[in-house]
């Protein structure tokens, strides 16, 4: 496929860290609110750890919901500071930025960018296929793990005396609709994009056939 000037666009870099922004963002603030993708293995980070040799190594899942999100300002130095830097990219929280980077090609560039950097054996040990059907899973797993604790240990608070037992309080189902369109559209955009590479793919087959069959139509008495 041709290369998407909008996406290269959206690219950029803070510090050593890898940025992909909504179309036409600006100002591009310090301030922004993004999530650490990792575009290798298809996860979003949730925390970070050490390692034993006192290493920062940034923790991730395969969840959308489950990922924190921070500031770009801590979320480049974290990406830096990670014993892994070259596969994390800090993607904005904008309607805009997520449609394009998962469904717009915007993954699959910065995929290419970040593998430029180290060898192709450490990129591929890791690359997840970005296939409709793992995109949507890692979209509506609406429930995060956090720290190993199965959801159904969680318990609601006690009421105050005198008052009624509060109930437990599900997924906010506005939330979830949200989600789910989000996750379609985005797989629809998937669908659509690799028929018109099909289609692209097809008429450079015909054009380069039709190239051939002139020269020898031509010289025919």
């Amino acid at each position: 496929m041709p290369p998407n000037n909008q996406t290269d666009a959206c690219i950029s870099t803070e510090g050593e860290a890898l940025v992909f922004w909504a179309p036409g963002q600006e100002p591009r603030r310090h301030s922004s609110r993004v999530q650490i993708i990792d575009v290798f293995s298809l996860q979003v980070a949730t925390g970070y750890s050490r390692d034993p040799q006192g290493r920062l190594l940034l923790e991730a899942q395969t969840s959308v919901a489950a990922g924190r999100s921070w500031t770009l300002a801590k979320a480049a130095q974290l990406i830096r500071n990670d014993a892994r830097p070259h596969r994390w990219v800090a993607l904005q929280m904008d309607k805009r930025a997520w449609g394009l980077f998962w469904a717009g090609g915007g993954l699959q560039r910065c995929r290419e960018l970040l593998a430029g950097r180290f060898s192709d054996a450490e990129a591929s040990s890791a690359l997840v296929p970005a296939t409709p059907e793992v995109l949507l899973r890692l979209m509506l797993d609406l429930e995060p793990q956090q720290h190993g604790v199965p959801s159904s240990s969680w318990r609601p608070a006690p009421a105050p005396p005198g008052m009624p037992p509060r109930a437990a309080v599900g997924p906010n189902p506005w939330q979830l609709v949200g989600w789910t369109s989000l996750a379609w559209l985005i797989v629809l955009g998937i669908t659509v994009a690799g028929f018109l590479a099909v289609l692209e793919r097809q008429d450079r087959k015909l054009e380069l056939l039709l190239q051939r069959t002139a020269p020898a139509e031509s010289i025919r008495p």
